[in-house]
């Protein structure tokens, strides 16, 4: 899982510091390294978190695994929610019966609260991309990290209208052991990936496809955009890709919690 994006990402300084920073509490339940990897574990039925439910701690591995199993593939959009092209993602989504993860950010989640809503009420899962998708996290503090994390999960979750985000991927993989261990504890699954479609770079329709029938073979987890500039050829490469997978007989899930 290597980085991605550029610099701070494109969404510049945050106007306004998010609402305070919640303490991690100590004693925080220990995990193994490989803990909760293995395919089939998770509810199937579980699309989101329940509104209101307990949060309860998960792994602090970095999860790339499925719970569709040896042969399942996750599918993961990064940077939105986007007025203009996660409306498209959703519909091609719906088309081909996929369920996916959305990685959110917390200021796109507080300005699209409706597209949020839209991407829980069809069964996709939240996952929380911080505040502002400062990829340079893991060289800041530990005060800004709890930051970045706890308030984008309270944006989200005030977004969704109760729903939290299953899920904490750091900002071009940015991870620390601080990072993960909060999100951790705050029920969020620390998030990897294994193929990168650089789709962000807007390389054409055929090379994301192309990326993805070379690299499938890494692991189950693709990540794709849905925000930060024209993703005409995101869309147009799931619309590919999916139906392509599904004759190959590859059936798709979420990442393993």
């Amino acid at each position: 899982m290597g980085r991605h994006g550029d610099g701070r990402g494109w969404y510049g300084k945050v106007a306004g510091a998010a609402l305070g920073v919640t303490v991690l509490a100590a004693g925080a339940s220990a995990w193994t390294a490989q803990a909760g990897d293995v395919g089939g574990s998770s509810p199937r039925a579980e699309s989101s978190a329940t509104p209101g439910a307990e949060v309860k701690p998960v792994a602090v591995s970095i999860v790339h695994a499925s719970d569709a199993g040896a042969h399942g593939v996750n599918i993961t959009i990064d940077d939105g929610p986007d007025p203009v092209w996660t409306p498209q993602v959703l519909d091609v989504l719906r088309e081909y019966g996929v369920k996916a993860t959305f990685c959110m950010v917390g200021t796109q989640a507080q300005a699209h609260p409706d597209l949020v809503k839209q991407v829980v009420a069809a069964g996709h899962r939240l996952c929380d991309h911080s505040v502002s998708h400062d990829t340079t996290m893991d060289t800041r503090s530990q005060t800004y990290q709890s930051q970045q994390i706890l308030d984008a999960e309270r944006m989200i979750t005030e977004a969704s209208g109760g729903v939290r985000p299953m899920y904490y991927r750091a900002p071009g993989g940015a991870f620390t052991p601080h990072s993960r261990k909060l999100a951790a504890s705050r029920g969020m699954r620390p998030l990897g990936w294994n193929v990168d479609t650089k789709d962000f770079e807007r390389p054409g329709a055929d090379a994301i496809v192309a990326t993805v029938e070379r690299e499938l073979p890494n692991g189950p987890t693709l990540l794709f955009h849905d925000a930060g500039g024209d993703r005409s050829q995101t869309v147009e490469a799931l619309r590919r890709i999916l139906p392509s997978l599904k004759a190959q007989g590859y059936s798709f899930g979420f990442p393993v919690r």
